[in-house]
């Protein structure tokens, strides 16, 4: 409020000097008209002169809080960005784990569904076999033979099938290890430039 100082030291000193004339003086009425008149308008002018100095210092506090809100919402703003961006990455990598999981676990259930329908067929083509080999021994030739073409068939379009399987699996293996890799570069660079913020 050092401000303020100045105006009020200048019109007391006005004020003093005012008074010391009117004592001096002060018969004359229409010299009290020229110093009241002179005393009003002094005081006119210092209530116009600190209304002024009262506005520029609102101004600037209001200058200087609207200042303070705008960094507080902008940290706000950043450390929500952060957070928002921390909680995807959470999820993404949950996702993936879950996804992981629920792969290893399907691809469980299949190998021993698999092991078992082996085994199952690895009987039945056994049986047909050994029943063709009876069937050739017992002079049955024809139904023997036909019963080994048929089993020998059934187990090449069973092998074929399997290698088939083998192979789309490995592909599968290949594309979620490239997505993992794919993950695991994003969540990187997203990590850098969190970090760089």
């Amino acid at each position: 409020m050092f401000r303020f100082l100045p105006g009020v030291i200048l019109v007391q000193i006005i004020t003093a000097g005012l008074v010391v004339i009117a004592f001096q003086w002060g018969g004359d009425l229409q010299l009290v008209v020229v110093i009241v008149s002179f005393a009003l308008i002094v005081g006119l002018l210092a209530a116009f002169w600190f209304s002024a100095i009262a506005r520029d210092a609102y101004n600037e506090s209001l200058t200087r809080m609207r200042d303070e809100c705008n960094d507080a919402l902008a940290r706000l703003q950043e450390d929500n960005a952060r957070k928002r961006e921390d909680l995807l990455i959470s999820a993404e990598r949950e996702k993936a784990a879950l996804l992981a999981h629920s792969y290893r676990r399907i691809e469980k259930e299949t190998r021993r569904a698999h092991a078992k329908a082996n085994f199952k067929v690895g009987v039945a083509i056994t049986a047909a076999a050994g029943a063709g080999a009876a069937m050739l021994l017992t002079q049955f030739v024809t139904v023997g033979l036909m019963i080994l073409i048929a089993s020998g068939s059934a187990l090449s379009g069973y092998l074929m099938r399997a290698r088939h399987e083998r192979l789309a699996g490995k592909r599968q293996q290949e594309t979620l290890s490239e997505v993992k890799k794919i993950e695991d570069q994003r969540d990187s660079t997203t990590a850098r430039m969190l970090e760089k913020e």
